[in-house]
């Protein structure tokens, strides 16, 4: 595997000494946020996981090599790049063989932190099923990457821009628990309440941890889905950003927007429709799930921290 994976040093000696890692994706830092927003939020994540006692590893692939961890210089070097290739598990394995360089997404860094022997994954808002699925069958290949490889993956629900009672359906039908954090509601990515109760709800990082290595000990396949609602103080409440993703999705369509340029383009365009404010949830929402993700993480590693659950 060392001939394909590069993993930086401050993920390896934290590897060597058994202390907690959090995996983290790298779309969020090329196809998710403008620059310099996009490096200025990365390096805000990592060092909140730093102060909740764990280590951050940022996953991406460059020139053929996946990245366990990226160095500083390569972190700003990836913000600042152009056209990266939006890895999925489709893309990742040809990326890698032909040399060329891309970030990962949900379903990528799962496998990526898998490989690594990383537990836990914090990101923004999970993928799943896009409106109007019946006709184009576009599902999100994060649901069935929760579904196979086990993972914990801390996210704020899935994006509101999505169908989300289907995404519930199709993760129930896979088998992936979705647990909502401190609350009986799923969150809808800027927003604390989809209005749809999760499945299952803990309000601890031990309890999580705990449900993790007890679907290992059955042989459970697959991940858990910690729907980690965004902080009271900086959500855009469900009645109100409603409309404004309506609209988005309407200008889609009319565009014939398809595919992988669907998630890029609405958060975009919600993002000049909000006037800014969506970056501002979706930086808070993000640094959210990091604390959580990184008590879970401790917790795992048998050190737990007193800064979540």
């Amino acid at each position: 595997m060392t001939d394909f994976i590069q993993t930086a040093p401050e993920v390896a000696e934290a590897r060597a000494a058994g202390r907690p890692i959090v995996a983290l994706e790298s779309t969020i830092i090329t196809h998710g946020m403008p620059w310099p927003q996009n490096l200025e939020t990365a390096q805000k994540v990592e060092q909140t996981i730093r102060d909740a006692g764990a280590v951050p590893a940022t996953m991406a692939v460059i020139e053929g090599t996946l990245n366990v961890g990226l160095t500083p210089e390569r972190l700003e070097t990836l913000a600042r790049a152009r056209d990266v290739a939006k890895l999925s598990r489709a893309d990742l394995a040809a990326c890698m063989a032909t040399g060329g360089t891309g970030a990962t997404t949900v379903a990528s860094t799962m496998i990526a932190a898998h490989l690594a022997g990383i537990e836990v994954f914090a990101t923004g808002g999970i993928g799943g099923v896009h409106r109007g699925a019946e006709e184009s069958f576009d599902i999100s290949a994060d649901l069935m990457e929760l579904a196979q490889t086990p993972v914990t993956v801390v996210a704020a629900g899935a994006k509101a821009i999505l169908d989300l009672p289907k995404t519930l359906e199709v993760l129930e039908t896979n088998g992936v628990p979705v647990i909502a954090y401190g609350q009986a509601d799923f969150p809808a990515f800027w927003s604390r309440s989809s209005g749809l109760k999760a499945p299952l709800s803990m309000t601890t990082a031990a309890e999580i941890a705990a449900a993790h290595r007890m679907r290992g000990a059955l042989g459970l396949p697959g991940g858990q889905l910690v729907a980690n609602p965004v902080p009271a103080a900086d959500e855009i409440p469900r009645e109100e950003i409603g409309p404004i993703v309506e609209a988005a999705l309407a200008e889609a369509s009319a565009q014939g927007i398809t595919g992988k340029d669907v998630t890029p383009y609405l958060l975009s365009r919600i993002f000049e429709l909000t006037e800014g404010r969506s970056l501002v949830t979706n930086i808070a929402l993000v640094l959210n799930n990091a604390r959580l993700a990184a008590a879970i993480a401790a917790e795992l590693a048998g050190k737990p921290t007193s800064r979540a659950g």
